[in-house]
């Protein structure tokens, strides 16, 4: 009975929570494209990308493009355009479907297909801010994936990653920011806990966020 009163997009982010191998993303996100921002965004009230902006602004961040880590359907790169027109943003995700989304917007210089679990040294470097909302969650990036994306910044470039806040406690997130520190790799660690949703769904409503924001050294 439990389950009966769950909105649809409760049981979208539920599968998704549960996703494991690379093919399981991609196929969820093919069949879920078309409606995810209606289904999961609006259903949810989806306001995670305004606390990554917030972030974005609160930082010293050097002049260039940004790039947006599991961008999806592009709801990052919409709301950094609502603060900042002239913007320069590329995004990166794993599923055609919803880069193809996230293209129709208009909100992206360039969009790019990778698995971050694999292989992506095809990516462009040199980005002066590294953004992402979603992807360090239950059933996708786990902490040991930072290490990867750093060298996609520039030197004196920054961070402002979301993490789940329960995935972050369950998965050593805070072990890996020290040792990168401990390794001169990022400085200035800040972490700051934000909503992910507006509270209208009574089962997820109340998760947040741990944003990391960290300079790139």
């Amino acid at each position: 009975m439990a389950d009966d009163r769950k909105t649809d997009g409760s049981r979208l982010l539920e599968r998704a929570y549960e996703l494991g191998a690379p093919d399981s993303h991609i196929a969820f996100y093919r069949e879920f494209a078309d409606s995810y921002d209606s289904t999961f965004a609006a259903g949810l009230g989806y306001i995670y990308p305004a606390g990554i902006v917030a972030s974005l602004a609160a930082q010293d961040r050097p002049d260039g493009p940004i790039l947006d880590i599991g961008c999806g359907t592009g709801l990052v790169a919409a709301a950094i355009r609502k603060a900042d027109s002239g913007a320069v943003i590329d995004g990166v995700d794993i599923s055609p479907e919803m880069l193809e989304k996230a293209r129709e917007k208009g909100d992206y210089r360039d969009l790019l297909l990778a698995d971050l679990t694999g292989d992506f040294s095809h990516l462009p470097t040199g980005y002066a801010a590294l953004v992402s909302a979603g992807i360090f969650t239950f059933g996708h990036l786990g902490p040991e994936r930072i290490a990867g994306i750093l060298g996609l910044c520039r030197a004196g470039g920054v961070a402002a990653l979301g993490v789940n806040a329960s995935f972050y406690a369950e998965q050593g997130f805070e072990a890996v920011l020290e040792r990168l520190q401990a390794e001169g790799r990022i400085d200035a660690v800040v972490l700051h806990e934000v909503p992910i949703y507006d509270g209208r769904d009574a089962t997820h409503g109340s998760e947040t966020a741990l944003i990391l924001e960290f300079t790139v050294t």
